[in-house]
Order: structure tokens, then C-alpha cells, then sequence
């Protein structure tokens, strides 16, 4: 006599099948967030709004200005003689404050004031 296996299986190897019932309300495939729709926004929503009022093009040029100017005085530190070392210092002394304050006034100029994040 055949015995079909898939009856006979131990319920660890084999769980049993549970079947959901149908879902009453049928889902919209249709998101119905307000992806471009301005008329949906509420009025102190604001897609465009970026962290903190801080342009992203500022924050990108802050990571890559710091990042080039660390490696150029750690590279003038590390291969240069005392006089190379007095001008990595002198160029640390400098460039840091010019960068703040260019990048200070960049953010001021294109921040977002008409929808500030806080």
C-alpha cells in the first residue's frame, strides 16, 4: 500500500500549511503620499527642505575641502624639512579659517529662508 509521504512527515519537518483568509479591503498598487503633488502637502510641509536649512552642496564641499587640505599639510609635514613644517603650520593657520568663513557665507547665501527646518 502507497502512503503519501507529505501526510506522514513529523510537523517539525514539516509544518503544516496555514492559509490566510482573503483580505476584506483590497490594497491600492497606488502610493498616496505626496511624491510631487504640492496641492497634497500640508502647510508647513516641504519636500525640498534640506537638514537643518544647511545646503547639501555646502556639506559636500566642507567633507572634500577638509579632507584635501588635511592630506596636503599631513603630506608638507611629513616630507619636509623644518622649513616645511613651519609653512604645513602656517597653511593649517591660514586655510582653516578661510574655509569656515567661505563655506560660512556659501551656506548663508543659498540656505532656504523662506521654509526653515526649525
Amino acid at each position: 500500500m502507497a502512503v503519501d509521504p507529505t501526510t506522514e512527515q513529523h510537523p517539525i519537518v514539516r509544518p503544516p500549511v496555514i492559509h490566510a483568509p482573503p483580505d476584506p479591503v483590497p490594497r491600492d498598487p497606488m502610493p498616496h503620499n505626496p511624491v510631487r503633488d504640492d496641492a497634497s502637502l500640508a502647510p508647513t510641509e516641504d519636500l525640498d527642505r534640506e537638514p537643518d536649512g544647511v545646503p547639501h552642496s555646502v556639506v559636500g564641499l566642507t567633507a572634500l575641502f577638509s579632507v584635501m587640505l588635511a592630506m596636503l599639510v599631513a603630506f608638507m609635514w611629513l616630507t619636509g624639512s623644518g622649513i616645511g613644517r613651519v609653512a604645513a603650520i602656517a597653511l593649517a593657520a591660514l586655510a582653516i579659517p578661510t574655509l569656515v568663513a567661505s563655506l560660512r557665507k556659501k551656506a548663508a547665501r543659498e540656505r532656504d529662508h523662506a521654509h526653515p527646518s526649525r
